[in-house]
């Protein structure tokens, strides 16, 4: 449309479930038609365009992305780079250029960094529009027609069958054994039985079965539906308007790098002030001291640090990557590691995502069934005994696996990469691998067996039904449904020796009761035997005289990793909660077999339960509660809203379009690779390629070592520039020459900083990051002890330059000598420091007590290191050594002696650092 075009309009919001058939048509089309005429008919071609034009196209509307150029500005919206320009700006204006040109290319080298780092925009609302784009089925005019789903309009009669992707949300009018996977809208793990008829107004968006929301897929059956909303009205379309509202969260490291430069600011304007006003004061001219308290500033402004950090971060990112889990934005790293709650979602992450039937009960026998998802390995067991038991010897329990192999409309098809795919539906699979486990074989079966006639599973019946040849002289009806239905038609139950026995419905409602409050789906099976001559199968033929065979109990059960993993955070310190769009009886049991609950009972919220909540009473439930069920896509923002309200930081795990406004909200949002959609994916800061939870456990431990790293870049960067500021501020004072050029310390806190810090960029972890709890987000970066050991190393510093420079000069009188000597100590000095703060020299200590591997390893962990220092080394040898550079820096060359000096002088430090070590351990 053009841009000219009045604004769509928008259909008023109504609860269509609640209405009736009769009543949705009235309303959408604003006629009294009826469903009869309506199916037949459609809406007219000229309703279709007038409608068109109203309402728009079938799409969402994506928000504009942030221009490129845009984007790259921001990422010089930090104060650490405001104070680097305006120094650069400042050292232009006094036309020293070669350090403007410096400084500047710091600041542009950390901006061209960031930028490609965060290149990709958001792309969350396109690939929502995405997920909603298809072809539709419609009858218009009374004709059938194919359209573009974009096409569609409110009124248009849409005709689903298996296989269609739902093209906008719809109120159903008819169905036929109408099954919808709503997985990725409600976390739902197995696909919705639909049926039409209203419903109340409180019911839940994943139990309306009369409704076909924009997205999800048609698995089984077929249906009639009106179509009440397109676009971004749509339920796929409010979560699009969720993900718009929710802004880009700072993260912790921002935070306090936002504080951190704040704070350095403050301490560098009243330093350059005090120098410049103490100068004039002592009649120094104005030029000359705006020279030095620019020199003063320039020294105290760590220039090396954001790059620092951002090749800290990088390195974390590849290194995560290695682990399985990819990074699309850098500090995300970091905010990992502090996370102090995680919330998950069930089915996929945290689960198999495979149904699996787990207990047995028939003959009246209780059995339990070993294995994990459709993997045919496990057994049967005897629950007293623990040991196998074998179906032949007992024709009850045989019976039961017999009727699910038999009455049983999927398969298991294997795939090209060898894994198993679901032809179906999962829990029909997993009646499927049961059997197998026990040498049942359905298509040896079916051809044993030839099925003659089948009623197919419908929601107002709850049954599925098959007619099968036995023998010659016998035929058998099998049924599976729920045990409601069954129960009621059946007057006889099968004995575990075959024997048929009155039937006692008390006790099996019990053992029911049993299986369903341990999470586990319920199943009912009969069997009826009918004449040979019977070879047709109706409703009336399965009203009563049915024989009852057992229960079969399913549940798509916990990933053995993820239960080591949770148990892992757990002992970091870490919360973690499960977030699921699944039944609260389902979700509570998994939670329990992970140990969410961490020792206790598991506390579970439904999401009515919340909704009955005050705000107050919400935070609190969202706090003190390990697993919220039933949980509509709003719910999931606000339950982490209510986690951050309390200062925790949350990182969400998810994989669906009812994840994504949680995933960007949350201060870590992490999208499953495999089986996520692109809507999680565009909306997470994180991705794991193995949509494994256990690999959540190392990304943690890794951003834990990255900000250990941070921390002693900063131990690291720091001093030097407390103790050049401290120089340069006590020769002003004294009315000295400066022992430290301007562009000397930029060479200091460059080139010579991060040659030496990068290094500690790749620290591998001390194995003891997961032990410790998480650190307090509300902590300063500088904590008290990191204070004190850069305060003892800045006088140190600060001793070790103003000490040797006046020492040379008066001995010697060459200033740049003195100069150059001055620095060469508090390099050296910098090299023993460097050491006392990696982990090299306990590295290589320990070699003996490892293994050939695990040595290897560390001599790779120290390697970076020594890299390091001997890259220092050599710059600092063409620094004084290299006319070039005395020209440029104004250095001299230094004789062996002098040499031995500038080492001598700088052993101290080993001292000096034992102490820092013990006042901050790190």
């Amino acid at each position: 449309m053009p841009s000219s075009a009045p604004a769509p309009l928008t259909l008023p919001t109504l609860n269509w479930h609640t209405l009736s058939e009769l009543e949705v048509i009235q309303q959408i089309t604003g006629t009294s038609g009826s469903l009869a005429t309506l199916s037949e008919t459609g809406l007219s071609p000229a309703l279709v365009k007038e409608r068109q034009e109203q309402y728009g196209p079938n799409e969402l509307k994506a928000k504009a992305a942030t221009p490129a150029w845009m984007r790259f500005l921001l990422q010089f919206n930090q104060s650490l780079l405001y104070i680097l320009m305006v120094a650069g700006t400042i050292k232009a204006f006094l036309g020293s250029w070669r350090n403007a040109i410096v400084i500047w290319g710091v600041v542009l080298i950390n901006a061209i960094i960031g930028y490609i780092q965060e290149a990709k925009a958001e792309e969350a609302i396109s690939a929502l529009a995405q997920s909603v784009t298809t072809e539709a089925t419609v009858i218009r005019g009374g004709q059938k027609l194919k359209v573009p789903s974009r096409e569609l309009v409110p009124g248009d009669v849409v005709l689903l069958a298996s296989g269609d992707k739902v093209p906008a949300d719809l109120r159903l009018l008819s169905v036929r054994n109408l099954q919808v996977d709503e997985s990725a809208l409600t976390g739902e793990s197995v696909p919705v039985e639909k049926q039409t008829g209203s419903l109340p107004e409180d019911t839940p968006l994943a139990d309306r079965q009369n409704m076909a929301y924009a997205g999800s897929f048609v698995t089984f059956g077929q249906g009639m539906g009106l179509v009440v909303a397109i676009g971004n009205d749509t339920q796929t379309g409010r979560i699009s308007g969720l993900i718009e509202k929710g802004g880009s969260l700072e993260t912790p490291l921002t935070r306090k790098f936002e504080q951190f430069s704040l704070m350095l600011l403050k301490i560098i304007l009243t330093l350059a002030g005090v120098t410049f006003a103490v100068g004039l004061v002592q009649g120094q001219e104005a030029v000359t001291m705006f020279e030095a308290a620019v020199a003063l500033a320039v020294s105290a402004i760590p220039e090396g640090l954001p790059a620092v950090v951002t090749v800290t971060l990088a390195i974390g990112v590849s290194r995560m990557a290695q682990r399985h889990a990819i990074i699309r934005k850098l500090p995300a790293v970091e905010t990992l590691g502090s996370a102090t709650v995680i919330c998950s979602d069930k089915t996929g992450t945290l689960t198999e995502n495979q149904m699996t039937v787990q207990a047995i009960y028939a003959g009246g026998e209780l059995y339990r069934v070993t294995g994990t998802g459709y993997s045919p390995q496990g057994q049967i067991l005897q629950p007293e005994t623990a040991t196998a038991v074998h179906p032949q010897s007992l024709p009850g329990l045989q019976a039961c696996l017999l009727t699910g192999c038999l009455c049983n409309d999927t398969r298991l098809k294997l795939k090209d990469n060898g894994q198993l795919e679901v032809v179906g539906d999962p829990t029909e699979a997993a009646l499927i691998v049961v059997g197998q486990k026990v040498a049942m074989e359905v298509e040896e079966l079916q051809r044993r067996y030839p099925r003659l006639d089948s009623i197919p599973f419908e929601s107002q019946f709850q049954y599925m039904a098959s007619l099968h040849r036995l023998g010659p002289d016998e035929h058998c009806i099998y049924v599976k449904g729920s045990l409601e239905a069954l129960l009621k038609r059946c007057q006889t139950e099968l004995g575990s020796q075959g024997d048929i026995q009155p039937i006692e419905g008390d006790r099996i409602w019990q053992q029911a009761d049993y299986l369903a409050r341990q999470g586990l789906r319920v199943l009912a099976f009969a069997q009826k035997i009918v004449p040979p001559t019977q070879e047709t199968l109706d409703h009336k033929d399965i009203e009563s005289g049915l024989t009852f065979l057992g229960l079969q109990g399913m549940i798509d059960p916990p990933r053995q990793e993820a239960i080591a993993a949770v148990r892992s955070c757990q002992s970091a310190g870490i919360q973690v909660k499960m977030i699921t769009g699944d039944h609260v009886l389902t979700a509570q049991a998994i939670a329990e077999q992970m140990g969410l609950g961490a020792g206790q009972a598991v506390q579970a919220y439904s999401g009515r339960d919340l909704e009955q909540l005050s705000p107050e009473e919400f935070v609190e439930a969202a706090n003190q509660g390990s697993v919220f069920a039933r949980v509509i896509p709003e719910q999931k923002l606000r339950l982490v809203e209510a986690l951050q309200s309390r200062g925790q930081i949350v990182a969400m795990t998810g994989d669906g379009v009812n994840d994504a406004p949680a995933l960007k909200q949350a201060d870590v949002g992490i999208a499953m690779g495999r089986s996520g959609t692109e809507v999680a994916k565009a909306a997470a800061d994180m991705i794991l390629t193995d949509d494994n939870f256990a690999s959540i456990e190392a990304a943690v431990e890794e951003g834990r070592t990255v900000y250990n790293n941070l921390l002693k870049a900063i131990a690291f960067i720091l001093p030097v520039n407390g103790g050049e500021s401290m120089t340069i501020l006590l020769s002003v004072l004294l009315g000295r020459e400066l022992p430290i050029l301007a562009i000397q310390v930029l060479w200091l806190n460059m080139i010579n900083s991060i040659t030496m810090t990068v290094p500690l960029s790749f620290e591998p972890s001390t194995g003891r990051e997961m032990t410790r709890p998480p650190r307090d987000p509300k902590a300063n970066l500088l904590s008290p002890k990191l204070l004190q050991r850069i305060l003892l190393v800045s006088v140190f510093n600060w001793i070790l330059i103003f000490g040797i420079f006046e020492y040379i000069e008066q001995t010697t009188g060459n200033i740049d000598l003195a100069r150059s000597m001055a620095i060469q100590a508090l390099v050296m000095g910098r090299i023993f420091y460097l050491l006392s703060l990696s982990q090299a020299i306990p590295t290589l200590l320990g070699r003996g007590r490892a293994s050939q591997l695990e040595q290897h390893e560390r001599l790779m962990d120290t390697a970076a290191i020594a890299i390091g220092i001997g890259g220092a080394i050599l710059l600092q040898i063409l620094f004084s050594q290299w006319s070039l550079f005395n020209i440029i820096f104004d250095t001299a060359p230094l004789s062996w002696g002098q040499w031995g000096i500038c080492l001598a002088v700088s052993l101290p430090m080993i001292v000096v650092s034992a102490v820092a070590n013990r006042v901050d351990p790190n």
